[in-house]
């Protein structure tokens, strides 16, 4: 089975949001800016701050096995070497595909929460 770093990477930011703030600040909205700034250094949910989100190279090489495509992608991003990136290691790519999705979830995962939300108080 593959694994899914759009999915995982989101499910970690919403779960980071709820940790960090009360239900009023979700519901009236979050600083993109600063949201995305914290979670970059978040290890729960990037990794980048200590160089590892999974703390197992194993299981970093499981999570990267069939997200090749994605690696490079996000290398690219950065604007780094595909072959530097593997030299670097399995966890180095892990926490560079989560840093380069966290942009591309962050709001959709505000969104899924607000709605959560919405939907406890409407019970």
């Amino acid at each position: 089975m593959n694994y899914n770093y759009y999915e995982n990477v989101k499910e970690d930011v919403k779960e980071a949001i709820k940790n960090y703030y009360e239900i009023e600040e979700i519901k009236e909205g979050l600083d993109l800016d600063k949201l995305y700034d914290d979670l970059f250094l978040d290890d729960s949910v990037t990794g980048n701050a200590s160089g590892s989100y999974t703390f197992s190279t194993y299981k970093a090489e499981e999570n990267i096995a069939h997200n090749l495509d994605l690696l490079k992608e996000a290398i690219e991003e950065f604007g780094g070497e595909y072959g530097e990136a593997l030299e670097r290691g399995a966890e180095y790519c892990d926490v560079t595909i989560r840093c380069y999705l966290l942009g591309q979830v962050i709001g959709e995962a505000i969104e899924e929460l607000q709605e959560e939300i919405e939907e406890e108080i409407e019970e």
